[in-house]
């Protein structure tokens, strides 16, 4: 076995080649050459049958000569900061073991791999201020190479809080997280975990004067707290208090005046109090004028009130009124000219007055006309042959009704006055009491009682005046010899002369309001159309097509309806011009007589068409408001 430097290996390589192949004439095997190379930073030691040969770093060495079979044992031995990586060359191409073994059946070219070693550094962990907590290396491999992860941990001891990491190398992957990881410059390095002592914390008691008068909440509501912390407080007061201002023996408000601040902790437990004073409240006293107009209704009913209360009042005039305004000596309403408004108290019991006038009206009767006027006086035109307009010295009137021959009002106190022709006792209506609306037939009268029962006076030949048993009536209508009555639920009765079935209206149901003609009966609809029975020869009940419609009046032979708008529409007997309406506006409210129409103007004028024999449509003077 020989061995060639590297200068003469292309020559070896010849001669070996001219050798290669079988010898002839003898038995010895075929001898092959290793060539074996070392990388910086290691060597190789090549042992062939007990003779080694070294490869320093960087060398190569090839040996020849080597028989077929022959076990080669190479061992790499890496330098001093250096690890050995692996073989390159068949046939142990890609081993990482430094020792091997091959047997030589070819020629071989073998280099060792060796790489340096990666410098590592020392990681120290430390904490500030000592003993404030630990600060721990969790990866736990120290020391640690350029750019190596390391996994760190802050844990805080009680009563400190952690606040970072420092370092003056490496970087943080958050240096404000208590766990977070850290690259490893390429030198030694000191990593701090950073901590604070936690301040001590104080009570905050919230309290409130004079007990039950109201609440005091802390809103923060994470008591205890540091000093100088800036805590959110509330005073809410019960009913019938009010707040007065903040107290505390320490600390800060950011305004003592307010329901809502803030309050800065002193450096002690403190109580913060939040103080309340009864808050003065007045009586409200409601009335109305005059009296027996309406009723006047504290809506809110919580009397007494404090200064500055708003309180839901509301007006309801009586039959006969319509509200006017309110008044009071002190406060503020919320609109005066409404019967639903508000009223703010003052600081002094008060009474709110709800004023009323009567609701100016036309009635018309036989051949006379009737006004009444808002202050309750009443005027008339017209026969009086009988004394039916001897209505001068009436005074407190809060509605009228015309007969054929007598007038009747009634009084604000519930009581009823008539004048006229009495042969049948029609005006004998003096003991009546507690009467809310009134009606007159041709020769009879009729009342309606507020706990809506019914009476009546006069001629009673057809049984017109039996009503006694009629119980649940809101409104009452008086014809020739015929009597009307509308029940609460809208259905209506009738009794007296039923020849032409003016009294068949047991069917009707819905009926909001009822007029009496000679010799036919009209209902009004909730829908604001008409209904009618009785004779008809004339046309008087040709009403079926009427709508809008929101009052109804019949007269002898003819009836009268007003619109909504305040038009007005009749149909019947014309031969006097009594349904010459047509050019009527802005009318309120309407009343037929035997043969002439009358209408109310919204400005309290008063128009009138028909016959006009006896003056009884000379009312263009009359001012009714």
């Amino acid at each position: 076995m020989k061995r060639l430097s590297v200068l003469l290996v292309m020559l070896v390589l010849i001669a070996g080649m001219m050798g290669c192949g079988s010898n002839p004439g003898t038995d010895e095997p075929i001898p092959y050459a290793l060539n074996i190379s070392s990388t910086a930073g290691g060597s190789v030691t090549v042992t062939v049958d007990g003779e080694e040969t070294v490869v320093g770093p960087g060398e190569t060495e090839i040996i020849l000569d080597i028989p077929a079979g022959t076990e080669v044992d190479l061992a790499g031995s890496p330098g001093e900061g250096y690890d050995f990586v692996e073989w390159v060359g068949e046939p142990i191409n890609g081993l990482t073991d430094p020792t091997t073994t091959i047997d030589m059946q070819n020629d071989y070219e073998i280099v060792a791999n060796f790489e340096a070693i990666p410098s590592t550094y020392e990681l120290t962990m430390a904490v500030s201020p000592l003993n404030s907590g630990t600060a721990t290396d969790e990866t736990n491999d120290d020391p640690y190479p350029e750019g190596a992860l390391v996994n760190i941990k802050a844990v805080a001891n009680v009563g400190y809080d952690f606040v970072n990491w420092s370092a003056p190398a490496g970087e943080f992957d958050n240096p404000n997280e208590a766990e977070t990881t850290f690259t490893m410059p390429g030198q030694a390095v000191t990593v701090t975990a950073h901590f604070e002592a936690i301040p001590p914390t104080y009570e905050l008691t919230m309290a409130v004067y004079p007990q039950g008068s109201g609440t005091a909440t802390d809103e923060t509501n994470a008591s205890p707290y540091p000093q100088g912390a800036l805590v959110s407080i509330k005073a809410v007061a019960n009913l019938g208090y009010r707040f007065v201002n903040w107290t505390a023996p320490a600390g800060v408000f950011d305004n003592a005046n307010e329901t809502e601040t803030t309050f800065t902790m002193p450096g002690q437990a403190v109580s913060v109090t939040a103080n309340f004073e009864l808050i003065p409240t007045y009586e409200l006293t409601m009335t109305v004028s005059p009296v027996g107009s309406g009723t006047a209704i504290d809506m809110t009913d919580g009397s007494p009130y404090a200064e500055g209360t708003i309180v839901n009042i509301e007006a309801v005039a009586n039959l006969g009124y319509h509200f006017v305004n309110w008044t009071a000596p002190s406060g503020v309403f919320g609109n005066a000219n409404q019967a639903e408004t508000t009223f703010t108290m003052p600081g002094q019991a008060v009474t709110v007055t709800a004023n009323f006038e009567v609701e100016p009206m036309v009635a018309a009767g036989g051949y006379h006309t009737v006004g009444l006027e808002s202050d309750g006086t009443v005027v008339a035109t017209g026969l009086n042959a009988n004394g039916q307009c001897n209505i001068g010295a009436w005074e407190n009137i809060i509605q009228v009704a015309a007969g054929g021959h007598h007038t009747v009002g009634l009084e604000t106190d519930g009581t009823v006055v008539a004048v006229g022709l009495n042969a049948n006792g029609q005006c004998d209506v003096t003991n009546w009491t507690d009467v809310i609306q009134v009606a007159a037939g041709y020769i009879h009268t009729v009342g309606l009682k507020s706990d809506g029962t019914v009476v009546a006076m006069g001629d009673n030949s057809y049984e017109q005046c039996n009503v006694n048993g009629w119980e649940d009536i809101v409104q009452v209508a008086a014809g020739y010899y015929h009597t009307v009555g509308l029940k609460s639920n809208g259905a209506v009765v009738a009794v007296g002369l039923n020849t032409y079935g003016q009294c068949g209206v047991s069917g009707w149901t819905d009926i909001v309001q009822i007029a009496a003609g000679e010799q036919h009966t009209i209902g009004l609809k909730s829908n604001e159309t008409v209904v009618a029975v009785g004779w008809n020869l004339l046309g008087q009940c040709n009403v079926s097509g009427w709508t809008n419609i929101v009052q109804v009046t019949a007269g002898a032979h003819h009836t009268v309806g007003l619109e909504s708008g305040g038009s007005v529409i009749a149909t019947g007997l014309n031969y006097d011009g009594q349904c010459n309406v047509d050019d009527w506006a802005d009318i309120i409210q309407v009343a037929a007589g035997y043969y002439h129409t009358a209408g109310l103007e919204s400005d309290g004028t008063v128009v009138a068409t028909g016959l006009n024999t006896d003056g009884q449509c000379n009312v263009d003077e009359w001012d009714l408001r």
